[in-house]
């Protein structure tokens, strides 16, 4: 046992040496745990194909965060409808942003982004209290040949600022794409897990596939460093129909439908994530601050389990990935 013990953890030192967060819609064993998970059943179809570009409904099931080397990196686990859905990112970092949605912002995407806005009569897309974005970034997908587009935007107290089409790709690593700005993407649709259609309560957990997204943090209008605030929705193919596909989650209910109208501090809970820019202690199970000999010994005891002790990737269960990403971290936390 001990000699087979040694031969897979020498296996897993030599896969987590290499391990590098690659654009692919796929959550690395480099993200760690999810950072939310879906509770809402999806308004907006449960997608059951199962290839990698085309989907038949939207879901988002959980989020994936990292920062590294300045850039963050989003994993938002799900399916983004081939029928030109909206994937809506909004990233709070720096004091001041937008709490509600201006009007005069960046004509982006169609003016999509303003479609979110107030229209002159007081309304817009109103967030949480403790949240005001800096910047949007929106993903969209399909036709025949399947394609992905990808918008952005500054969000500035006053409105105004810069934005713009980034670019387009497709699916999976070969489709995934970087531009000249930093911002990238990589699409894999193939979850065919996750929530349910519906209204009531789910679970997202276990899927670690969807949208991935390369967003360089000199975009974020005057930040620096901190911890980041993500929100996270699928829209209509308009910007003009919210689901109720929110992260952090709404706790059951039906699409939120015109989002000028929508309101989350009416929604019970946050219905945005907090990210820690601060460096993980990934592996350090039992919480002292050293990755040793205890943590593995836990992760071993858990093998083959659905955690949430020693599963480390999220992914539902610990296995070789997660051995890997704690013996590369084996007495390394900060």
């Amino acid at each position: 046992m001990r000699t087979k013990l040694m031969f897979v953890a020498a296996l897993a030192v030599a896969s987590a040496a290499q391990a590098q967060i690659a654009l692919d819609g796929a959550a690395d064993a480099a993200y760690g745990s999810p950072v939310a998970v879906q509770n809402t059943q999806t308004g907006f179809g449960d997608s059951n194909l199962g290839v990698i570009d085309y989907a038949n409904g939207s879901e988002i099931d959980a989020l994936y965060a990292k920062v590294d080397s300045g850039f963050l990196y989003l994993v938002v686990a799900g399916n983004l409808e081939s029928n030109f859905n909206k994937l809506e990112i909004f990233i709070d970092g720096v004091a001041g942003g937008q709490n509600k949605l201006r009007g005069n912002n960046p004509d982006v995407d169609f003016n999509g982004l303003n479609r979110m806005g107030d229209d002159g009569t007081g309304n817009g897309m109103t967030f949480d209290k403790g949240f005001a974005a800096d910047l949007w970034v929106s993903l969209t997908c399909g036709g025949s040949p399947f394609a992905v587009y990808m918008n952005q935007a500054q969000l500035l107290t006053k409105g105004g600022g810069t934005g713009g089409y980034l670019g387009t790709g497709g699916a999976g690593a070969a489709g995934s794409a970087t531009f000249k700005s930093g911002f990238g993407f990589g699409v894999d649709n193939s979850n065919a897990a996750g929530v349910a259609g519906g209204t009531l309560l789910g679970s997202g957990k276990g899927v670690s596939t969807g949208v991935e997204v390369k967003i360089p943090l000199s975009a974020i209008p005057g930040y620096t460093s901190g911890d980041l605030k993500v929100f996270v929705a699928v829209n209509g193919g308009g910007h003009d129909y919210l689901s109720n596909q929110v992260l952090g989650p709404l706790g059951g209910g039906g699409n939120l439908a015109e989002p000028r109208l929508v309101n989350f501090n009416n929604i019970p809970g946050n219905q945005f994530v907090t990210i820690s820019t601060a460096a993980a202690c990934v592996g350090d199970l039992d919480g002292n601050g050293v990755v040793e000999a205890a943590d593995l010994a836990a992760l071993l005891n858990a093998w083959g389990s659905a955690g949430p002790t020693g599963d480390l990737d999220g992914n539902g269960v610990v296995e070789a990935a997660d051995l890997a990403a704690l013996l590369n971290a084996w007495g390394a936390c900060p």
